[in-house]
């Protein structure tokens, strides 16, 4: 079924800057497919009004906590990066059309629900800002698949949806999709991923074009960073973009099409903040794909493999490479019979929040060492299918509490799961099923 339009809103004095390369934007044609001249102009519309605030607690939410002592508050100078909340996407309904973005304390407590979707809304993908008080996510409408970007404070407080990029029924413009937003290291961009034009009916409606784009936070200052589609429309869907530490490079996922070269595969890109050196980062041969996460100290970068042909289903694993693609290692058992969804490094890189799914369940949370072990249980509530996790970093007043001695005792360990299971969950049309 072809994907619908939502309705565009009408132009006016607060529209954004448009959308360009840039200098240095532009890929060499030498590095990859997909260079060429850049779309026509894109007429642009300002932000929607503020729907209301959300700050509902999610009861029941927590379960079991991770044992993991690097979760403990510990005395520690002053300038020690001290670990934040864990935000996280679930359904807040049993037929799975409805997704919120919660949030939860490093040793598991303290759920809540942030954001308020409408029904039938997705709220997905969700990234902390440097300073953890704002949340970047992405809304989709499953009945249409059309997803935008939108922030929320930490608090639930002042969700708003970003400017859209497209305003109108220019051709650059059908079946628009923004999506999977990340916030740079030091919070002045935040990277997405764009899709938009014709939708192939015989190809599972793959969408025409998908890039990375660039904008601030504030939705102003639009560049697009890659060029991969430009010259081969239908070849493949980019998405899910992750920051370097030092804000110099950005990994992302690059999912091909059944004409892309190779076809129906995905594979780990990197590209550099101003568009030049990109080059793949995985083999395609491991089919990595979904949302990155590079360790504090910019040494390893952990990623998420995925089973052939068949989304939600064991088989995967989370792994660690670095940077330059050398030494990529197993965190997970392999050859396993467990679903894994993504990864994410704790702010004092000293723990790793991912996401798993025992059999005839549905996925928590765990805890595990970068080093893949000291696994343990920090969810209990698979029926939510937690997803996506990122680590924030405490709050200046919360991070100078923490650095006060505890006395509290470690809570003990819940066993890892020993199988996995598939998901369910809603496809948005014009872009391939993606894992948790």
């Amino acid at each position: 079924m072809t994907r619908n339009n939502r309705p565009r809103q009408p132009l006016t004095s607060r529209a954004r800057t448009r959308a360009s390369a840039g200098a240095g934007l532009l890929l060499l044609g030498a590095l990859l497919t997909g260079c060429g001249a850049e779309p026509g102009d894109i007429p642009l519309s300002e932000i929607r009004p503020e729907s209301p605030t959300a700050t509902p607690t999610f009861p029941g939410m927590i379960g079991a906590a991770a044992a993991d002592p690097v979760n403990a508050a510990t005395a520690a100078p002053a300038n020690t990066v001290h670990n934040g909340q864990i935000v996280s996407r679930a359904f807040v309904d049993t037929t799975r059309s409805t997704s919120a973005i919660v949030t939860l304390a490093p040793d598991g407590t303290a759920g809540r629900q942030v954001t308020l979707p409408p029904e039938h809304f997705l709220d997905d993908r969700p990234d902390w800002s440097p300073d953890g008080a704002t949340i970047a996510f992405d809304r989709t409408d499953s009945q249409t698949g059309a997803a935008r970007l939108w922030t929320v404070a930490a608090t639930g407080e002042n969700p708003h949806e970003l400017g859209r990029i497209c305003d109108g029924g220019a051709a650059d413009c059908a079946n628009e999709d923004e999506r999977s937003p990340a916030y740079s290291p030091d919070g002045k961009q935040l990277a997405f991923s764009r899709s938009w034009g014709a939708l192939d009916q015989a190809a599972n409606n793959q969408i025409q074009y998908s890039d990375l784009y660039l904008m601030r936070p504030d939705g102003t200052d639009v560049q697009r960073l890659t060029f991969l589609t430009n010259d081969k429309p239908y070849s493949g869907t980019v998405s899910n973009p992750s920051w370097s530490p030092d804000g110099k490079h950005l990994t992302f996922e690059y999912r091909t099409s059944a004409s892309g070269q190779p076809a129906n595969s995905r594979a780990v890109y990197v590209v550099d903040a101003n568009g030049t050196g990109l080059r793949q980062l995985t083999p395609w041969g491991l089919r990595a794909g979904d949302r990155t996460s590079w360790s504090p100290d910019g040494s390893q970068i952990l990623f998420t493999t995925y089973p052939t042909d068949v989304d939600y289903a064991p088989g995967g694993g989370i792994y660690s490479v670095h940077p330059d693609g050398t030494a990529i290692t197993a965190l997970t058992p392999a050859p396993s019979d467990t679903y894994y969804g993504t990864a994410a490094y704790a702010p004092d890189g000293k723990s790793v929040v991912f996401v798993q799914a025992p059999t005839g369940a549905g996925a928590d949370l765990y805890t595990m060492h970068p080093d893949g072990t000291a696994i343990a249980r920090l969810t209990n509530i698979g029926e939510k299918w937690l997803s996506r996790p990122a680590w924030g970093t405490a709050p200046v007043a919360d991070a100078q509490a923490a650095a006060q001695p505890s006395a509290s005792a470690s809570p003990s360990p819940s066993p890892s799961p020993s199988a996995a299971a598939a998901q369910a969950a809603a496809q948005p049309q014009g872009q391939p099923a993606e894992e948790n």
